[in-house]
């Protein structure tokens, strides 16, 4: 992927002002599989999509608990992730140990944005190929936020990283205002509608290739898979395939409301060639 004579280390930059080494970590996170995350006033939820590398292979583990208050759920190179969330955990149990109190979520995300912006500075190092979504409950009710390679950090309502992530965002966007409201299983049937949209045509949400993760008020954070799991995409019927066009479109839009090829690559450019290709790069094994 080398493509300049800027893109050979992360401290140098490009006579447009960008860092080539940064926008290829970004790249890393779009590769991975779909990985999506949305709250209420009293609940947060992470969904995921699992990728397996062959059939006689289990399945990657998307979803990681850091502490009962909170959890993560990623998108790119899963060893890298590990090592972001060793650190997490260290830093949570600091907080019990030195002020017996749970770690504010606010916290650790800035320590996580820190980490990763300073192998954005220094000579020799390479960004964290990752994506991050955390979820968790403190004082101040759940929370939601997303962590880039590039150092940034960003809370929000609902968000999705990952392959195909724009489609569901799409979804989100459109039905953000209910979620505020929502009881735990119309969230979680929201965040399965939108997960699902992230699907290759001829792929299905099920109790293998899905996690669940809940955390809130009341609710210590919780990864549910496997069985347990059939109950909540119970609550999508039959229909648990991909429904949408790739780029957020209707299946049934006309020419006129389904987005060009143009649009779907000035809203995600990397991932546009990815909606009717194969799958794409597993990062995630």
């Amino acid at each position: 992927m080398f493509r300049n004579q800027y893109d050979n280390d992360v401290s140098t930059w490009s006579p447009q002002g960008r860092i080539h080494q940064v926008e290829y970590a970004v790249e890393a996170v779009k590769q991975g599989s779909a990985a999506i995350g949305l709250r209420s006033d009293k609940f947060a939820v992470l969904l995921a999509l699992k990728r397996s590398s062959g059939e006689l292979a289990s399945y990657q583990k998307k979803l990681i608990k850091i502490d009962d208050h909170m959890g993560i759920g990623i998108a790119g190179l899963t060893s890298d992730a590990r090592v972001l969330s060793n650190f997490m955990r260290s830093e949570a149990m600091k907080s019990k140990m030195l002020y017996d109190r749970p770690l504010p979520v606010q916290r650790i995300v800035n320590s996580i944005a820190d980490k990763a912006q300073v192998n954005t500075q220094q000579y020799g190092r390479r960004p964290y190929g990752v994506g991050l979504l955390v979820i968790g409950h403190d004082e101040t009710g759940p929370h939601l936020f997303e962590c880039s390679p590039s150092g940034t950090s960003f809370e929000y309502y609902a968000m999705s990283i990952g392959a195909r992530s724009q489609s569901a965002k799409t979804y989100l966007e459109k039905y953000h205002d209910d979620f505020s409201k929502a009881p735990l299983e119309e969230l979680v049937r929201h965040g399965l509608q939108a997960l699902r949209d992230t699907l290759q045509q001829d792929k299905d949400l099920n109790i293998h290739n899905t996690s669940l993760g809940i955390v809130g008020e009341g609710q210590a954070f919780e990864i549910i898979e496997g069985d347990a799991l059939q109950k909540y995409l119970d609550l999508l019927g039959e229909d648990t395939g991909r429904t949408r066009l790739p780029g957020g479109g209707s299946a049934t839009a006309t020419s006129s409301t389904a987005p060009t090829n143009q649009e779907r690559e000035e809203t995600e450019p990397a991932a546009a060639v990815l909606f009717e290709a194969a799958d794409p790069m597993d990062t995630d094994n």
